[in-house]
Order: structure tokens, then C-alpha cells, then sequence
């Protein structure tokens, strides 16, 4: 079993998480922003990863701080998996009513983001939409992953919820194990 713990303390947050890579779509998520312990639940169970994440942040500010270390400490935590082995590559569509969302990622070890999410709204419930982005910034700067994704639709909420579940099934493939692959690289190593 794949299980992977993070704690990280700043003047900011203060983190605890433990991620098992194999679970079954089991939660437990605190972060004191409603829509955003929605959304990442929606990753966890579409995902089938099992997540316990306590977070608390300097909400009296704004919650900046706290969906960027969350991210930060998934990332640390999927950047400890042992590369052998894995499928490396994951991909998924995930439509949810008007709204589309398309999600590719490589665990190659090299960080970058390019996606086409941009709000028409400042907030959905407490979540600051522009934060969005940096999560997934934030996540892949410190997970050493590269992730694309493409979002269309008229409704926020319902953008966001399928961009998070194509993203939990997106890296679901791209972690499974495949006995025949053993380093998925030219080089040798990722």
C-alpha cells in the first residue's frame, strides 16, 4: 500500500494529511472553506484515493494561504511516490450538465501547468475562484508533475467540480501500477 504523510507548519497554516494512493474514495477533509473541501473530496472519491487533510489557515485574511499549502502538501505527498513501475500518464473528460472538463498529466518529474480556467466570478461559497489555478500551481511545483487541463461551461461550480474529479481520475491512471512499464523513460529515470 502506497500511503504517504505530510505535516507543514507556517506562520500561515498549519497542514497534517495522510494520502493512501490505493484507497477506495475514503475522506475525511477540514479546511474551514466549504466549496473547497467540496471540490476535494469530488478528487478524492473520483480518484479512489483515500485522503484525512486537516488544514488550518489564516481564513481572517482570506483563504490564499490555505488552498495554496493544501496544494502544496499534495503535491509533497504524490512526490514521494516510487516511480518504478507506474503508468506515469493519465488522462480523463469528465462532463458535469453544461460543463466539460479535460484533465492529461505526466508524473515525469517536470512541473508545469497550462490550463484555460479563467472565472467569471469572484467566489463560489467561502473559495476565492482565482485560487483555483494556484492550486493546481502549487500542487505541481511540489509534486513534479505535469498537468494540462481545458474547461468549458457556464456555471462555476459545476466547472470547478468537474476540473477536481478529472484531475482525482486523471492521476489515478497515471499511478497505477503496471508490472511490464518498469522506468517510464528514454533516460532511464524520471
Amino acid at each position: 500500500m502506497r500511503v504517504f504523510e505530510v505535516e507543514r507548519t507556517t506562520n500561515e497554516t498549519n497542514i497534517k494529511l495522510r494520502l493512501n494512493i490505493d484507497g477506495t474514495g475514503n475522506y475525511e477533509i477540514t479546511t474551514k472553506i466549504p466549496f473547497f473541501d467540496h471540490i476535494l473530496s469530488s478528487f478524492v472519491k473520483h480518484g479512489s484515493f483515500d485522503l484525512s487533510l486537516i488544514a488550518e489557515g489564516d481564513l481572517e485574511i482570506d483563504d490564499h494561504h490555505t488552498v495554496e499549502d493544501v496544494g502544496i502538501c499534495l503535491g509533497m505527498a504524490m512526490n514521494k511516490i516510487e516511480k518504478k513501475n507506474i503508468k506515469r500518464f493519465g488522462h480523463a473528460i469528465v462532463p458535469m450538465d453544461e460543463a466539460r472538463a479535460m484533465v492529461s498529466i505526466d508524473l515525469g518529474g517536470r512541473p508545469f501547468v497550462v490550463g484555460n480556467y479563467i472565472p467569471k466570478r469572484d467566489k463560489v461559497g467561502e473559495l476565492s475562484t482565482e485560487n483555483i489555478v494556484h492550486f493546481f500551481e502549487s500542487m505541481a511545483n511540489n509534486g513534479n508533475m505535469n498537468i494540462h487541463f481545458e474547461v468549458i461551461g457556464e456555471n462555476e461550480h459545476h466547472k470547478i467540480e468537474a476540473l477536481f474529479k478529472a484531475f482525482g481520475i486523471a492521476l489515478d491512471n497515471a499511478t497505477q501500477i503496471d508490472e511490464r512499464k518498469g522506468i517510464i523513460s528514454t533516460k532511464g529515470v524520471i
